[in-house]
């Protein structure tokens, strides 16, 4: 299992990569083995603000639909249309290529209620 050590992380599966004032967000290596072969990634909430804890968009795999939560209150800015032919990116490559969306930040200070790599591998049982 894949658990940089450089990245935040939730509760939920999602991981955060911290550019000054922007996050980039995807979901966690664990995240998409569990769900299975990814073939959607939906998100509508371009330009939009969004409050922590709030669902950005959704991840179709062939045998469900998951919810994905914004990890930090700010303004989703930038979505990866890759994603939109080659969803399956987010199962080879979940920390690269399969990024899913950038949000600019609006509080910094929720950056300290993000998880580190080795408390997420608690949360996962690892």
């Amino acid at each position: 299992m894949n658990i940089p050590a450089d990245l935040k992380y939730t509760k939920d599966h999602e991981w955060i990569k911290i550019d000054g004032d922007v996050a980039t967000v995807g979901i966690t290596d664990f995240a998409q083995s569990e769900l299975g072969d990814i073939v959607y990634v939906e998100v509508e909430t371009i330009g939009e603000t969004l409050e922590k804890e709030e669902v950005f968009g959704t991840v179709e795999a062939v045998k469900t639909v998951s919810d994905l939560f914004q990890p930090l209150t700010g303004e989703i800015i930038e979505f990866n249309e890759v994603l939109e032919n080659d969803p399956e990116l987010v199962n080879t490559d979940p920390y690269g290529d399969g990024w899913m969306v950038k949000i600019k930040i609006s509080d910094a200070s929720q950056i300290e209620e993000l998880i580190s790599a080795d408390d997420y591998k608690e949360v996962i049982g690892g």
